[in-house]
């Protein structure tokens, strides 16, 4: 069975690129490479599309169209996680090859994306982060 938490992670990397690519993310030509995190994701898609059976494969853009169509779905998200699930516990070494993909937390750049409505995205401890209307600053 594939981590949740591993493929889960691929999330804001998952979104970027359906954001930035549409359904052309699957593309092997054409596609510009629009921000670090599109790339990162574009290259997840890609690669687990290449290396899974067929049946998955149909699944695999079934799930990135279902995704494009409701860009604020979760539950759309949480289906084309499912298939790239599907995909890992079906194809040997596919787990590696993603994980060589994601950025690491060796030291190396750090990736910070913020996805939604009021998202923060921050690349280290910042202390209180307040979104929203009425916010009122914490007292000392």
């Amino acid at each position: 069975m594939a981590d949740a938490g591993f493929v889960d992670g691929m999330t804001p990397y998952l979104r970027e690129s359906l954001g930035a690519h549409g359904e052309r993310v699957l593309d092997s030509d054409g596609v510009p490479v629009v921000s670090a995190p599109a790339d990162v994701g574009r290259g997840l898609l890609r690669t687990t599309h290449e290396r899974a059976d067929e049946r998955v494969r149909e699944a695999l853009a079934e799930a990135v169209a279902d995704a494009v169509a409701a860009p604020d779905s979760e539950d759309a998200l949480g289906a084309l996680r499912q298939v790239i699930r599907k995909a890992l516990n079906k194809t040997p070494g596919l787990a590696e090859e993603l994980a060589a993909l994601m950025p690491s937390g060796d030291g190396g750049p750090v990736v910070v994306v913020a996805s939604g409505t009021r998202s923060i995205a921050a690349g280290g401890s910042i202390g209180v982060a307040i979104t929203g209307d009425g916010r009122q600053e914490p007292s000392n």
